[in-house]
């Protein structure tokens, strides 16, 4: 079976790359390869692979950037997944696609169920949920995983922000009244593998009785600033170098940014437990495995 992965530069994609080939061949595409911005182009490259399996995680991620890049974010977020799932429709094909907190307007404190309804604040809401509906208005056999404030080991996330302000100052500012669960990308390439295994090598036929929204991320809620406090307690555990010994919290008013930011970020994880039966790991248990997998800091 040949298998499509989108985005395979980015956290999510790395993580899904080597478990995907449980299944077949995974040709691992990026935005080096196809301009998902260009209908076309991803057309072309659907039509030269002819997979018979799309995972999508390639998208537009620059929430502040998307502000003043709309048609931009548009293109990535909502016309190309559009182009995965007609293309699907067509061929029969599976598809795995991703969606986003941001979809919500972040009120009452409540975690989001799959049907609540959406209102983003922002571009890059917008442009994700107008993804998010291209695909279920489609008649492909397609399952979107709705999951929130991801990051990894590597590249550029709050994780790795945190790590290096606490090695170069004593004190910092972290937003406390934005409440979520922080994602690592090898739980959420470790959900969607596990429910991959369920369909038993017929992913369309398993996504035509179980496809639809379904929020998959760690469990537990913390807010910004209990994440990076949990960060410098699990670095400083481990003996690193941090110069910081103060984390403030503020207010989202405190730390304007282009884009609006939901303060509900929660995501109810019932459907997930009772479609899957899968039991999502805690927040803290992803950080400290993340923590386990980084090298420590060279000391001077």
């Amino acid at each position: 079976m040949r298998i499509l992965l989108t985005g395979r530069g980015g956290q999510l994609g790395r993580a899904l790359q080597p478990l995907l080939s449980e299944w077949g061949d995974v040709v691992a595409i990026d935005r080096d390869d196809v301009d998902f911005a260009a209908a076309e182009s991803l057309n072309n490259a659907l039509e030269r692979i002819q997979p018979r399996l799309i995972v999508n995680t390639a998208a537009f991620t620059n929430v502040d950037g998307a502000e003043t890049a709309a048609d931009t974010a548009f293109a990535a977020n909502a016309v190309a997944p559009e182009v995965l799932a007609r293309w699907a429709e067509r061929t029969g094909s599976a598809l795995v696609h991703y969606s986003t907190d941001y979809v919500f307007d972040g009120s009452g404190v409540a975690p989001w169920r799959e049907d609540d309804a959406p209102a983003p604040l922002n571009v890059y809401g917008k442009s994700k949920l107008a993804g998010d509906r291209a695909v279920l208005d489609s008649k492909a056999y397609a399952i979107i995983l709705r999951t929130s404030w991801v990051y990894d080991a590597e590249g550029q996330n709050f994780l790795r922000t945190m790590l290096r302000l606490g090695a170069e100052r004593e004190e910092l500012a972290v937003v406390d009244d934005q409440i979520g669960a922080p994602t690592p990308a090898y739980l959420l390439a470790e959900i969607t593998a596990n429910i991959l295994r369920q369909a038993d090598g017929d992913f369309a036929k398993f996504l035509n009785k179980n496809g639809g929204v379904v929020n998959a991320t760690a469990s537990g809620a913390t807010s910004w600033h209990g994440f990076a406090e949990a960060i410098f307690e699990d670095a400083r555990r481990r003996g690193w170098p941090l110069r910081i010994n103060r984390v403030r919290g503020i207010p989202t008013t405190e730390y304007p940014l282009p884009a609006t930011r939901p303060l509900n970020s929660r995501l109810d994880l019932r459907e997930l437990a009772r479609r899957f039966e899968i039991a999502s790991l805690d927040w803290r248990s992803g950080l400290r495995a993340i923590m386990d997998s980084l090298p420590p800091p060279a000391i001077d």
